[in-house]
């Protein structure tokens, strides 16, 4: 929480390039099954939520942006390519998944579900595995280093090492 009481969440790209701080509240967290969604996405549906009344300020780089109709910007990063913002002429909403803790962040409403692919809601009933259980056929996961930013603000990224 800030001095005022207003809450705090940072986030950003998976390589670090463009970082954002949000004060204020979240609101209208929600999932989008559009076709547009899916694809701007490269997923099953857009985990989004909305930043209207609060003050988004991007701390590192900016997204680049790409008009994908005539009254919407989507953001992403120009170098990972991860997916940032949705910008509508009544306001930005943020990628939930591109906050540093989106785990707070629950979506209370889909939008879109004409297009919602049909296997979507069997989801949560399929095997679930650990990372690690896929070890024998993937061997290479065992000396996994990851180059993603870490999920909290740094002073500079990526490491000198990796310049």
């Amino acid at each position: 929480m800030s001095l005022d009481n207003k809450p705090i969440y940072s986030g950003g790209c998976q390589c670090g390039a463009v970082r954002f701080r949000v004060e204020g509240a979240l609101r209208d967290a929600s999932v989008c099954h559009c076709r547009m969604c899916q694809k701007a996405f490269g997923s099953f549906y857009a985990p989004l939520v909305s930043v209207r009344e609060a003050e988004l300020e991007w701390t590192r780089g900016e997204p680049k942006r790409f008009r994908s109709s005539n009254h919407v910007l989507r953001g992403f990063c120009a170098e990972c390519g991860t997916p940032l913002t949705f910008e509508a002429p009544d306001g930005v909403a943020l990628a939930i998944g591109a906050f540093d803790q989106p785990e707070e962040i629950a979506p209370v409403i889909q939008w879109g579900v004409e297009a919602k692919l049909p296997y979507v809601d069997a989801v949560p009933s399929l095997p679930g595995e650990a990372t690690e259980a896929d070890m024998e056929s993937a061997p290479y996961l065992a000396e996994l280093d990851s180059y993603q930013h870490p999920d909290h603000d740094t002073e500079t990224w990526p490491p000198e090492e990796r310049r």
